[in-house]
């Protein structure tokens, strides 16, 4: 089946959630066909480039979906990369070709209780799930923030508590948040597990809840959203090399 074509949407607002992500609101007449209700699904931003190059595509989670519009939140680096750039830059009245929406991955709703992990690339899919938990949903969701300044108030069921690392410091060894996860009292019955955040991080956090605390495969989801040092495109590369170590 071939893959829709991809629509072209126009920037309309632009905002800083906090001092580390900024809000890029699109829509416009390209809405039209957008598929209902893609709060969380991911988008591909495809950045035309010089020349014969072929367009960069970077991959962003829906944050908000009203009607007509849709919001996506970037992670803002002190060395911004094509698309964080690009939403520094933008204005209102800008376009820019959107590929997708693709599947999106949502908690296992069937459990005792829940953990949601992940780094600030993954705060908007975090932030989507704990507003769908059911309102009696306990556990935890550790969010792991470059800045104290970054911590943002999530809408959640009362009995799911907010741990915030704040971690200003690259983490080549992805330990940030698996020793915070180690610091949470376990709590009985069946979790639901759901990470994603920077490959190393993934990598340690997957070996910690497999082994360790053995969550059933039907309630784990675990994925890097991005890796140290690299491109997406040379990160997709190792993503899909380390799928096929560990299927």
């Amino acid at each position: 089946m071939a893959k829709p074509a991809p629509r072209e949407l126009e920037v309309l607002a632009t905002r800083d959630v906090t001092p580390h992500m900024r809000r890029i609101t699109l829509g416009g007449t390209g809405m039209t066909s957008f598929p209902e209700d893609q709060a969380s699904a991911y988008i591909k931003l495809i950045f035309p480039t010089p020349g014969d190059a072929r367009p960069l595509m970077r991959t962003y989670t829906v944050r908000h979906h009203r009607d007509t519009e849709i919001d996506v939140d970037f992670v803002i680096h002190e060395t911004a990369g094509p698309a964080s750039q690009w939403a520094l830059d933008t204005r209102p009245g800008d376009r820019i070709l959107i590929g997708g929406p693709g599947p999106k991955k949502l908690v296992n709703e069937q459990a005792d209780w829940f953990l949601l992990v992940g780094d600030m690339t993954a705060l908007p899919a975090i932030s989507v799930n704990l507003g769908l938990l059911p309102a009696d949903a306990r556990g935890y969701a550790v969010i792991e923030v470059l800045d104290r300044a970054d911590i943002q108030d999530l809408d959640k069921p009362d009995n799911l508590e907010l741990v915030w690392a704040v971690n200003a410091e690259p983490d080549p060894d992805g330990q940030v948040l698996l020793n915070r996860v180690k610091q949470l009292d376990w709590l009985p019955g069946q979790p639901a597990v759901w990470a994603a955040c920077e490959f190393q991080s993934m990598r340690a956090l997957r070996a910690f809840f497999k082994q360790d605390k053995q969550v059933a495969k039907s309630h784990l989801y675990v994925s890097s959203y991005w890796k140290m040092g690299i491109s997406e495109d040379q990160h997709k590369v190792v993503k899909r090399q380390d799928a096929e170590q560990t299927d």
